[in-house]
């Protein structure tokens, strides 16, 4: 919010409660959409409206990591009551006993939204893909697509040499803490360009858990030697002049601000979200 004032832009914040309660209703009046760092913790009801808006012409910018994860379900009697079972997959803090992975307020089945077959993945384009908190986070390098006609836009005025985001107040960078990748086998859509990915990330970094069904031992799951380890930044268009724009990363909006806003991270956001509202 800090970035949206410094910048001049007009904005409303909503807040998941009120997604939640009123649907599309209270999102079809909007051009663009963009997201906080951290929206892990997601209702049905609030992933249909999203599918919704965007189905409708919606431009949606997912400004985070580790988004649209858990089933989570707010009870009808108790509207104050939030419900949460990580069941016995997914990487978690803590392990559903058994018998008890069917939510009590809803009697839907809790754990992944991946495992219900709504990754985030197809909604933003990009999920879960691993977390760690080490000295430093890394930047993004630009991959040969974010020359694509499609996405000339977003990098408008970024020298294509440039390190995005090796600055920042999280951690020093921009891709850090939980980070998101493109995964066409998840449903990432076919049209999606992959724009940038951060690379540089040390063993701190390990893989989900969900993403490994069997270990094996001549293969190691942390940053220095495993490729899934990363961040991406990816785009693609939606129906009826919709699309989404998303940078797989918690620590992103912790670079907007570094040099007085004068910088490559603060810059896409901007060249997108102008082209967006346009």
């Amino acid at each position: 919010m800090d970035w949206l004032e410094a910048k001049g832009f007009d904005f409303d914040v909503i807040t998941d409660e009120d997604l939640h309660r009123q649907g599309l209703e209270l999102l079809q009046d909007y051009r663009v959409l963009l997201t906080g760092t951290h929206p892990e913790y997601t209702t049905g009801a609030m992933l249909s409206a999203l599918e919704q808006y965007l189905a409708q012409g919606g431009r949606l910018m997912y400004l985070g990591g580790n988004g649209f994860y858990w089933v989570t379900s707010i009870s009808e009697e108790k509207p104050h009551v939030m419900e949460v079972r990580r069941g016995h997959a997914g990487s978690r803090t803590w392990e559903s006993a058994p018998g008890e992975v069917h939510h009590s307020t809803t009697g839907e089945m809790g754990g992944l939204w991946r495992h219900r077959g709504r990754a985030p993945n197809k909604l933003v384009g990009v999920g879960l893909s691993c977390m760690g908190w080490s000295t430093r986070s890394p930047g993004y390098a630009r991959t040969p697509a974010s020359r694509d006609p499609r996405a000339a836009f977003i990098f408008e005025g970024v020298d294509e040499r440039e390190i995005i985001g090796n600055f920042g107040l999280a951690m020093g960078g921009a891709a850090g803490d939980e980070l998101d990748r493109l995964d066409f086998e998840l449903g990432t859509p076919p049209h999606a360009l992959l724009l940038a990915s951060s690379t540089g990330h040390n063993h701190h970094y390990q893989q989900v858990i969900e993403d490994i069904p069997q270990l094996k031992s001549e293969r190691l799951y942390g940053g220095s030697t495993h490729p899934p380890i990363r961040a991406d930044m990816v785009y693609f268009e939606t129906p009826q002049g919709g699309a989404v724009f998303s940078v797989g990363s918690i620590s992103w909006c912790g670079s907007l601000s570094h040099n007085d806003y004068d910088n490559n991270v603060s810059r896409i956001t901007e060249n997108v979200l102008k082209e967006f509202l346009r």
